[in-house]
């Protein structure tokens, strides 16, 4: 993948949910909510203050995270489907070791 992010905005991959349990109703792939959980593969350098200065991100790529339902743009790149959102998009981190 060749996306740099701009400012703020993180580039974020959708990690699929967890499969149904057995006895479960069945919804077919083209009925079921998408995930609003995601890893992180690449962030931007970060938005300017009004002093001048630029603030980094607090999101590192690898970071699991949450976001809304109806967050960021879409994409595809080489076959493969990622979220462009900002970082004030982002809802909360996901710690890997309470998993």
């Amino acid at each position: 993948m060749n996306l740099k992010p701009l400012h703020d905005r993180i580039v974020v991959l959708r990690v699929d949910e967890p499969s149904q349990p057995a006895g479960a109703i069945i919804i077919p792939d083209s009925a079921r909510e998408k995930s609003s959980r995601g890893t992180v593969v690449a962030v931007g350098a970060g938005k300017y203050a009004d002093d001048g200065k630029r603030v980094p991100l607090d999101v590192r790529t690898g970071d699991t995270i949450l976001f809304g339902k109806h967050a960021g743009q879409e994409l595809k790149v080489d076959g493969v489907d990622y979220l462009i959102l900002r970082e004030d998009e982002v809802l909360a981190g996901i710690d890997d070791a309470t998993r």
